[in-house]
């Protein structure tokens, strides 16, 4: 097994910010007292529907009984031992209790798949805790929870699944109060409101449950607005203020695109990176981010700030700006990058694709240099900026060699050496199950002069044309002059890694097999949804 990574460190960081439960690590919520069903009434196959904090109590008997009682039910699938499930139960007893009362006859409910294995089974519930909506009884089709996942979010979410997405305007007070009562609201101006395109604009705001959608067709509003054509305007009270999505009259409507310009736009040029806005951020799907670190208690740094945020406008949908304030949540970003609080101002471009970082030197932050910089990058004129931890003192002195960025070259492709590698985090518990089997097979080839037994952090170092996707990774960097280094994909154990290098970095067809997976065990998605059936690490 391998401990999950994305494609990047930055996009990891940014998904564990959007994972985080809003509560920290929560208690399980208790049963209430008196609603506790007797054991044997349950055995008897009992529908009757019993509650804890407000949350209905769902098994396979009572199951059908709450879809057809409640319009829209919202079902928790959770394991009792999933730490992810235990953070979430106080934040879906909050919503619930929140809901239970309003007349929309939405209900919150929960699952235990450890007691419900059909159930399980049936909705095909692989991570913990898995939380999909029922409509109107159907058990066919349950829609996946896209919403924030704490009471407010939850909250939110049902709220706009419950009622229409839209707020239709009727007239120039209504429109200009909508836009008044949110920081970035929608509105979409369409002279049939019955038309394809207005219906798919329904669908992304039913979808895009933080964002205020209104809609509109009145003539007066249009001409009001400057508005011609269907368009769709994103009003915000940042920025440019405003931002057009016109409709093309014969292709119509292209929701996916709405949504990106929708989340792209309700950015700021330059988005603070704070637990609130990392979802926005991990989510804007634009592979070059610009992240500028500074310490905003500072004057001086603010004044970098204004700079930078000057830069900004002509890359925007091409290059996404951050700032990571080293004061505050941004702290956290630091490891990541190789960088210690009193080095900033600093500034970097990460691609998240390639995982490619690139430093701006020297580090001039008028606007006309970092729009230089960017530029460059973009243009592929920057090399990127590698990081390397020291050499240690007596690196070559254990059976198991350690290598960083600064030695990596000279001992992996050394072309006498067939050298193998373990690419490894500290933390990674996988890693550190591996640690004495790998220790093993350093010494039992201590002596072999053609064979070097090595091991790197590959959260402190980084090495060029090589990206690391999950913990740990092995590769055989083979001796010659080829320098095509070969992924190690089977089982870990001593006899299997000696059969391998005996056999000049292959295995006998009778031992290949499967002993990790083909690519990194999938981030969770959403939050929750764990790689296989538990809890994520």
């Amino acid at each position: 097994m391998r401990c999950s990574k994305p494609q990047l460190l930055w996009a990891l960081l940014l998904a564990l910010a959007r994972l985080a439960p809003a509560g920290g690590e929560g208690e399980a919520a208790p049963a209430e007292e008196g609603v506790v069903e007797d054991e044997e009434e349950e055995a008897t196959g009992s529908d009757e529907l019993r509650e804890e904090d407000d949350v209905l109590v769902l098994h396979k008997h009572n199951f059908a009984r709450a879809l057809q009682e409640h319009r829209l039910l919202l079902v928790e699938f959770y394991a009792p031992w999933c730490g992810h499930c235990q953070a979430l139960a106080p934040e879906l007893a909050r919503a619930a209790g929140v809901l239970k009362n309003e007349p929309a006859g939405v209900r919150l409910a929960k699952v235990d798949v450890t007691e419900e294995p059909e159930l399980s089974a049936e909705f095909g519930v692989v991570g913990y805790p898995a939380l999909k909506l029922f409509r109107d009884g159907n058990r066919t089709h349950p829609m996946e929870f896209t919403g924030q996942r704490d009471a407010e979010g939850i909250v939110r979410w049902l709220r706009r699944k419950a009622g229409p997405s839209t707020e239709l305007l009727q007239d120039e007070a209504s429109v200009q109060a909508f836009i008044a009562a949110q920081d970035v609201v929608v509105v979409g101006f369409f002279k049939d409101l019955q038309s394809k395109a207005a219906q798919g604009f329904s669908a992304v705001a039913s979808e895009l449950v933080d964002v205020a959608f209104g809609v509109t067709n009145r003539p007066e509003l249009f001409q009001l607005y400057g508005v011609a054509s269907d368009t769709i305007c994103l009003f915000k009270k940042f920025d440019e203020r405003r931002a057009d999505f016109p409709l093309d009259a014969e292709l119509g409507l292209d929701t996916e695109a709405l949504a990106r310009f929708i989340g792209l736009h309700s950015l700021e040029l330059v988005t603070e990176f704070t637990a609130t806005t990392s979802a926005k951020i991990f989510g804007a799907k634009i592979p070059n981010h610009l992240l500028l670190f500074i310490n905003k208690t500072l004057e001086p740094h603010l004044e970098i700030l204004g700079s930078v945020r000057a830069a900004a406008a002509p890359f925007r949908g091409q290059v996404l700006f951050v700032l990571i304030d080293v004061n505050g949540a941004g702290a956290q970003v630091l490891p990541y990058f190789g960088l210690k609080s009193h080095e900033t101002p600093t500034l970097r471009v990460i691609n998240i694709e390639t995982n490619r970082k690139y430093r701006m030197a020297p580090e001039a932050f008028a606007a006309e240099a970092v729009g230089a910089f960017v530029r460059d990058v973009l243009a592929g004129k920057v090399q990127p900026h590698l990081m390397s931890e020291e050499v240690p003192e007596g690196w070559d002195k254990h059976p198991v060699k350690v290598l960083v960025g600064k030695n990596f070259e000279q001992v992996a492709y050394d072309e006498t050496k067939n050298v193998f590698v373990k690419f490894y985090a500290p933390w990674c518990t996988h890693c550190k199950e591996m640690a004495p089997v790998w220790e093993e097979l350093g010494q039992k080839y201590k002596d072999h002069e053609n064979i070097i037994i090595a091991k790197l952090d590959a959260t402190a170092n980084e090495v060029a044309n090589l990206t690391i996707h999950g913990y740990p990774t092995l590769h055989y960097f083979p001796a010659g002059p080829d320098r095509q280094p070969i992924e190690y994909k089977s089982a870990r154990d001593l006899e299997t890694f000696s059969k391998f290098l005996d056999n000049g970095g292959t295995l006998p067809a009778e031992d290949t097999q499967p002993g990790v997976p083909e690519s990194p065990e999938p981030a969770a998605t959403n939050g929750t949804q764990a790689a296989g059936s538990r809890d994520e690490l």
